[in-house]
């Protein structure tokens, strides 16, 4: 390390100072991706703002778009894509439809089910938008070079995957 500290190094220094009985060496990473997420995350709204967008707006014209055609998708459907609840889903979805860019309508096969599609403005909108956010994340992981970012993406699909993919228990032995 150099005789630069970061953030969390100087935390972790002066919790090895007061509790020198613990192992304080996973504030290392996991400090860092917390502190590191939090600064994505405002790189990314800068774009979303720029369409007149919140993050989770957003989210949810990019779940339509990349449904291909005919760009729909059940509001349960899209809660679950999105990972949010229902009723936060209604407040995107009553906004996104307020500003013209998607409709609802009853659901062909079921009278009580509803159905979200882009309209076209909608979809030129998540277009322009998605370009867009795409080029911010290029420039945001060229601040690393080509071999960090891949190795990074390996590590963080090995770890991501620890908690999105658990491996299923061993299969119980038959007992004879």
């Amino acid at each position: 390390m150099t005789g630069h500290l970061d953030h969390v190094a100087r935390i972790q220094q002066a919790w090895a100072r007061e509790r020198p009985d613990l192992d304080v060496s996973p504030q290392a990473v996991i400090g860092r991706l917390h502190r590191l997420a939090g600064h994505l995350t405002e790189e990314l709204r800068v774009v979303y703002r720029r369409y007149g967008l919140g993050e989770g707006e957003f989210d949810v014209l990019a779940t339509l778009r990349r449904a291909g055609e005919p760009f729909e998708r059940a509001p349960g459907e899209l809660a679950a894509f999105t990972m949010v609840t229902t009723g936060a889903m209604t407040k995107r979805l009553d906004r996104l439809e307020r500003d013209g860019l998607i409709t609802r309508r009853p659901s062909g096969s079921d009278g009580r089910g509803r159905v979200v599609a882009l309209t076209p403005a909608g979809r030129k909108l998540i277009d322009q938008a998605f370009a867009d956010h795409m080029r911010n994340e290029r420039r945001l992981l060229d601040l690393l070079s080509s071999e960090d970012a891949a190795r990074l993406e390996s590590a963080l699909t090995t770890w991501l995957a620890c908690f999105e993919n658990p491996l299923p228990p061993p299969a119980q032995q038959d007992v004879m």
